[in-house]
């Protein structure tokens, strides 16, 4: 190891020789073991003396500088918009997989003696992907509380399964929010042909061996406790999965993709919500009717009569039906060299800053005790009012940050430049730092005077809520028919930055999806959209105190700017000074220990600021 050390060393060294310092010309090194050792220069040593030794380089430091000034220059930095079409492959299989049970649990919460199981499964095929680093479909039940014998029968339908056949990861896990979830095991099913003609496993499914080797040691060790006294008692779990062919798949051959059930999630943070002032009806029901946060606050004293209210963050996941348009493909913008160890999870930091990520994501759309969700008819007049009861209609003033995964699921939460939280705002955290997305960018929805579809920015009429229209909030129930309603979304994601050449594909999937709703898409360069986005913060302000939060934020940290172009821009820019968190001035020092001894003696000038008031507090 000292060895290779040495090594490096001494290559650095020589790749940072350069002009002498009495002006001669540079003298290339041979690799001569007989050469004459080259005379040294007294005026150099003087130099030496008198401003310190050179400083010496490791060469992987160098190329990773070297790489990060390459990408700083590139007017386009690597990402955004790709281009790689689909690739050529036979017709495939609809398959239609049903979670039924599982049994024989053991408990990983000792103060029950039971579990809050679910699962998680990834279809894996002999499928091409565009790229090695397009997410596998995975498809996760619903959290069951307090059993050992939990019955999902939950559906997931397939689209696209090649012949050649599959291979299905079920993981089971223990909830334990906010902790980590225990895992209780596994099960792979492969099959490795598939035909219109293949048997199948049939309802109510086939029995399975859990593998305990990958499941909690402790939950294990409990079971056996529990059962060593008991006769004919199995430790193995069962878990029972049923798979039939439904039929050939329609094109495109070359995408498999979710195509049914549709569901929907909405996840709650009290929290967050109090933090920033955010309430929800107790009684979900009431959202329909339009009982929510604008409808109470300017009830005009009538908010009794529209249910109790509590403070609560929802964060939204709606599973649109596919095929998601090929051509919306948009890789994340690598315009920092720590933005791809952070998505690649590659090296000591990126693998820190994508755990963190990741947190963060099932903080926010944690599957909780309070998490609703349910299932809707798809590409109908349902699935729009579906869409717009999770988006509150026209209350408020909302803004929306919204990413559209490969899959088709739609995750959406109320953000904007008008929340003080930082972390809200990324598209980073909505995809969970995933590589390759479809598209992503900000929304919000207006109300017309007079329902009919259109998607013209500008329809003729006044709009809710620039305007205050009669029939609807803020101080009556929206309307329930779609027609009333426009949604008008753009491509603003500095993360992604989606390419606006694909916003008509976007639009007529959307249509495809939420029938009856105008659906009105703008590039965030546009100023019709930037127009339309401030008079709704104009709302938001006007209806509602402003939480600001101050985070500990930086170019480098686990979630970075995505809320405009001109914001990444000014990232780039600013470069490495004067933007650095104490993570990254501790990861400095470790790369040039010599800064440690600079350091020493000097006391810190901000030591007066720590505090409530201080950095990286709330306010």
């Amino acid at each position: 190891m000292s060895a290779l050390v040495e090594k490096a060393a001494d290559l650095g060294s020589r790749s940072q020789d350069g002009p002498s310092q009495g002006g001669a010309p540079n003298e290339t090194k041979e690799k001569n073991d007989n050469q004459d050792p080259k005379p040294e220069d007294p005026q150099q040593n003087a130099n030496e003396k008198q401003n310190g030794p050179l400083q010496r380089h490791s060469t992987l430091k160098g190329r990773f500088k070297e790489q990060k000034d390459k990408i700083k220059s590139k007017a386009k930095p690597p990402g955004g918009f790709d281009s790689t079409p689909l690739p050529d492959a036979p017709p495939g299989y609809t398959v239609k997989f049903t979670f039924h049970r599982a049994s024989n649990l053991p408990a990983a919460d000792f103060s029950t003696a039971s579990s809050d199981p679910f699962l998680t499964a990834t279809l894996t095929t002999s499928l091409p992907k565009r790229h090695k680093e397009d997410p596998d479909l995975v498809f996760r039940t619903r959290t069951l509380r307090r059993t050992l014998e939990p019955e999902w029968e939950q559906d997931w339908i397939v689209a696209n399964v090649p012949s050649s056949g599959f291979k299905l990861k079920c993981r089971l896990y223990d909830e334990d929010w906010p902790d980590h979830d225990d895992r209780l095991g596994n099960v792979v099913i492969a099959v490795n042909a598939l035909d219109e003609n293949w048997e199948g496993f049939k309802p109510p499914g086939k029995e399975f061996e859990v593998k305990k080797r990958s499941g909690s040691k402790r939950a294990y060790i409990l079971k056996a406790c529990t059962t060593a006294f008991t006769k004919d008692v199995s430790m193995t779990p069962k878990l029972y999965v049923s798979a039939v062919v439904l039929g050939q798949s329609d094109p495109p051959y070359g995408q498999m993709y979710t195509a049914g059930p549709a569901y929907y999630f909405k996840h709650y943070s009290p929290m967050i919500g109090r933090l920033i002032g955010i309430k929800v009806n107790r009684d979900e029901g009431e959202d329909s009717n339009g009982n929510d946060e604008a409808a109470s606050s300017h009830g005009n004293g009538k908010q009794a009569d529209r249910g109790a209210q509590k403070y609560d963050f929802q964060a939204n996941e709606l599973q649109l039906s596919g095929p998601v348009p090929s051509i919306l493909y948009h890789r994340f913008v690598e315009f920092r060299p720590v933005i791809g160890l952070l998505f690649r999870s590659r090296g000591l930091r990126g693998k820190i800053l994508n755990k963190a990520l990741h947190h963060q994501h099932a903080r926010v759309y944690s599957f909780r005790d309070t998490t609703t969700w349910g299932t809707f008819e798809p590409c109908t007049e349902a699935a729009t009012m579906q869409f717009l009861k999770m988006a509150h209609f026209d209350e408020g003033g909302r803004i929306f940050t919204y990413v559209l995964t490969l899959d088709g699921s739609l995750k959406f939460t109320e953000t904007g430049k008008e929340f003080g939280i930082d972390l809200l705002s990324k598209h980073t955290m909505h995809s969970d730092a995933a590589i390759y997305i479809a598209c992503s960018g900000e929304f919000f929805i207006r109300r017309l005077k007079k329902p009919h579809v259109t998607d013209d920015p500008e329809p003729g009429e006044p709009t809710h809520p620039d305007q205050i229209l009669q029939g609807g909030p803020p101080t009556e129930p929206p309307p329930n028919k779609p027609q009333y309603y426009q949604l008008v979304i753009d491509n603003d994601s500095g993360t992604y930055r989606p390419d606006k050449s694909v916003l008509p594909y976007l639009q007529k999937f959307l249509e495809h999806n939420f029938p009856g709703l105008g659906i009105v898409t703008l590039a965030c360069d546009d100023p019709e959209d930037q127009k339309l986005k401030a008079a709704q913060v104009k709302v938001k302000k006007r209806e509602g105190r402003t939480i600001n939060m101050v985070l500990n934020r930086s170019p480098s940290a686990s979630s970075f700017s995505s809320d405009d172009i001109s914001d990444l821009e000014q990232m780039e820019a600013s470069g490495e000074a004067g933007r650095k968190s104490k993570r990254e001035r501790a990861w400095d020092l470790v790369e040039e220990p010599r800064r440690i001894k600079e350091l020493r003696g000097k006391h810190p000038v901000d030591g007066a600021s720590g505090g409530p008031s201080g950095s990286g507090r709330a306010s």
